[in-house]
C-alpha cells in the first residue's frame, strides 16, 4: 500500500455531510481535493431504500477512488425519536421503550434488526447504542434516548444493542463518553459543565461505558461536556487529553476507535471554533472527527490540521496513529457485501419492531380500561409533533396521534396546539362536554405546561381521563391522582400504532418503566 500524503492522511480523519440527495459539486470538491474519506448521513438525505442504495453505492465508489480505501458511511440510528433510514426500512423504537419492555433480548434484536436494515443500503456505521444515564430528569437532549436512570439498566440493555448491531455486521459507537446523562445543557445549543469528580463518575456515568470496554467496543463517541473537576484547562472531554487518553485509553483500557460528536455543533464551535476543535481533539487522543454539514468548516479544519502538522503543533505520530487506527476498521467494515432483502425479509424485521413496540407500552397509573370503539362519548385531543431537540429528526408533517386514534377507534377528535393557552383549554372543555372518556396525547408536557393544565381540568371535570405520554414519560409525574396513565415514549408512527392496540383493548399494557417516577397517588 503506497504512503498516504498528509493530505491524504487528514482526509481519513474527517467525516462530512452534505445536504441533499445526491453527491453535490461541494462535496465532490471534498473527496477530490481534500481527500475526505468519510460520511454522515442525515433525514435530509434520505428518501427510500431504492435512493439510499445508489447514493451509498455512489458515494464508496467515488471515495475508494479519490482516497484508495473505502468510506465508513455513519448515520444515527439509535431508533425512536432518533431514527435516519427511510420509511420503507424498518426503524425500531428507541432504548427507554426498549428497556421497559422488561427483555434485554429485545435490545439485542433491535440491533440486529438495525444492522441488517442499514447494510442492505451500504451504511457501516451506527452512532449508536447511548450509554448515558439520564440520571437529570431536567435533561433536555437525552431523556428517552437513555436505556433508564441506573448504571444497571443502562448497561444490560445498551451492551445488548451494540451487539446487535457488531455481529449484524455493523461498527457501533457507545457515546456520548464520560456520560451525557447528569446535564440541563444540550450541547448542541450550548456548552454544559458537569462538575463531579473522577471519583463521583467512576461510582455512576462511568460504568456502562466500562462494561462495554470490556466487552469489546469496538467505537466511542466523546462528549462536548466540560468536566471542570477532572480537566482544569477549560476545555471539554473531546478535546482534553486527561479525558481521552489519561481516563478512557490508559486507565479503562479501550482500545477501540474514538470518535467526536460533530465539531459544529454550538459546544465547540462557539466557544473554540470547529477547526480549533478538530486540532484540540487529536492533541486529546480522538481518532475520527465529525464535521456534519458544512464543506466550508471541513476544508477550514482540514488546512488547520495541516498548519498545525507542519508547524510542529501537532505531531505526526498523533496523526499517523489516528489513520492507523480508522483505516484497521475500514478493513473490517468498509466493504458492504450482503445485498439487498426481500419484501418477505423486511416484512419479518417489521413484524419484530411492532412486537416489541407493542410490550412497551407501560400503565403507570390510575386505572386503566379499553376506549369502545365508535363510542359517541369518547373524544381525542392531542398536539402534533415538533422537533423537541437538536438531535431528533424533524417531525413528520402527516403524523398526527389524535387524527389517527380517531380514525382508528371511530372516535372524535380535535388537536390542540403544544402549549394550550387558557382560552384554548376552555375551548377544549366545552367540546369535552358530554364525553365520558377522553384520551389526551401529552407531548413533553413538563416544558409546556398548558397540556398538563388541561388533562387536570379535564379530569377534575368528571371525565375518565387516559394521558399517553408520547415524549417524556416524566409527563405522568405531574398529572393528578386517578387519571390513568400510559407512557409510549416517542411520537412516531411505531408508537401510535402500539397505543391503540392498547387503547382498542386488543393488547393489554405489560411494559414496565425502566426509571423511576413520583408519581401522585
Amino acid at each position: 500500500m503506497k504512503e498516504l500524503t498528509l493530505r491524504e492522511k487528514v482526509g481519513q480523519l474527517i467525516v462530512a455531510g452534505f445536504p441533499g440527495h445526491d453527491i453535490d459539486a461541494e462535496t465532490q470538491r471534498l473527496i477530490a481535493d481534500y481527500k475526505i474519506g468519510n460520511i454522515i448521513l442525515f433525514a435530509h438525505n434520505v428518501m427510500n431504500r431504492e435512493q439510499v442504495r445508489n447514493l451509498c453505492a455512489d458515494l464508496q465508489d467515488e471515495i475508494t477512488k479519490q482516497t484508495g480505501h473505502p468510506a465508513l458511511i455513519s448515520i444515527d440510528q439509535e431508533g425512536g425519536r432518533v431514527t435516519r433510514l427511510p420509511k420503507d426500512s424498518v426503524n425500531v423504537t428507541g432504548a427507554m421503550a426498549i428497556a421497559s419492555t422488561g427483555r434485554p433480548e429485545n435490545a439485542y434484536a433491535a440491533g440486529r434488526i438495525t444492522a441488517r436494515e442499514m447494510r442492505e443500503l451500504g451504511i457501516n456505521f451506527n452512532l449508536a447504542p447511548v450509554l448515558d444515564i439520564n440520571n437529570n430528569k431536567q435533561n433536555p437532549v437525552i431523556n428517552v434516548r437513555s436505556y433508564g436512570d441506573t448504571a444497571e439498566v443502562v448497561t444490560e440493555y445498551g451492551l445488548q444493542m451494540m451487539r446487535g448491531l457488531q455481529e449484524g455486521g455493523v461498527l457501533a459507537a457507545i457515546k456520548h463518553f464520560p456520560g451525557h446523562g447528569d446535564t440541563a445543557v444540550d450541547s448542541h445549543l450550548g456548552l454544559p459543565s458537569i462538575d463531579k469528580s473522577l471519583e463521583a463518575l467512576a461510582e455512576l456515568e462511568l460504568k456502562p461505558f466500562q462494561a462495554a470496554i470490556d466487552s469489546g467496543a469496538e467505537a466511542l463517541t466523546s462528549a462536548h461536556i466540560l468536566f471542570p473537576a477532572i480537566e482544569k484547562s477549560g476545555v471539554p472531554a473531546t478535546m482534553s487529553r486527561t479525558i481521552i487518553t489519561d481516563l478512557l485509553k490508559d486507565k479503562m483500557g479501550y482500545q477501540g476507535l474514538v470518535i467526536s460528536d460533530c465539531l459544529e455543533m454550538n459546544a465547540i464551535q462557539k466557544f473554540y471554533g470547529t477547526a480549533e476543535g478538530a486540532v484540540g481533539a487529536l492533541k486529546a487522543g480522538v481518532h475520527l472527527l465529525f464535521i456534519s454539514h458544512s464543506g466550508q468548516l471541513v476544508m477550514d479544519a482540514v488546512e488547520r490540521i495541516e498548519q498545525a502538522v507542519q508547524s510542529g503543533e501537532l505531531p505526526i505520530a498523533i496523526v499517523d496513529e489516528a489513520v492507523e487506527k480508522v483505516l484497521q476498521y475500514k478493513a473490517k467494515y468498509g466493504e458492504v457485501k450482503d445485498g439487498g432483502m426481500t419484501e418477505a425479509e423486511h416484512a419479518v424485521n417489521r413484524r419484530a419492531a411492532e412486537s416489541i413496540s407493542l410490550e412497551s407500552i407501560c400503565h403507570v397509573s390510575g386505572t386503566f380500561a379499553p376506549v369502545v370503539p365508535h363510542a359517541p362519548g369518547t373524544i381525542i385531543i392531542g398536539s402534533l409533533p415538533y422537533r423537541p431537540d437538536q438531535a431528533s429528526s424533524l417531525a413528520s408533517a402527516e403524523l398526527s396521534f389524535p387524527a389517527e386514534a380517531g380514525a382508528a377507534l371511530g372516535a372524535r377528535h380535535l388537536v390542540m396546539d403544544l402549549n394550550p393557552d387558557a382560552e384554548e383549554q376552555q375551548r377544549l372543555l366545552e367540546a369535552a362536554k358530554g364525553c365520558s372518556d377522553v384520551v389526551i396525547g401529552l407531548y413533553n408536557a413538563c416544558d409546556n405546561a398548558g397540556q398538563l393544565e388541561l388533562a387536570n381540568k379535564l379530569a377534575a371535570a368528571g371525565h375518565r381521563v387516559t394521558a399517553v405520554a408520547l415524549g417524556k414519560p416524566y409527563d405522568l409525574e405531574l398529572l393528578e391522582a386517578g387519571v390513568c396513565g400510559l407512557a409510549a415514549f416517542e411520537y412516531t408512527k411505531l408508537a401510535i400504532q402500539s397505543v391503540i392496540r392498547i387503547l382498542s383493548g386488543e393488547k393489554q399494557p405489560t411494559g414496565k418503566l425502566s426509571l423511576s417516577l413520583n408519581l401522585n397517588s
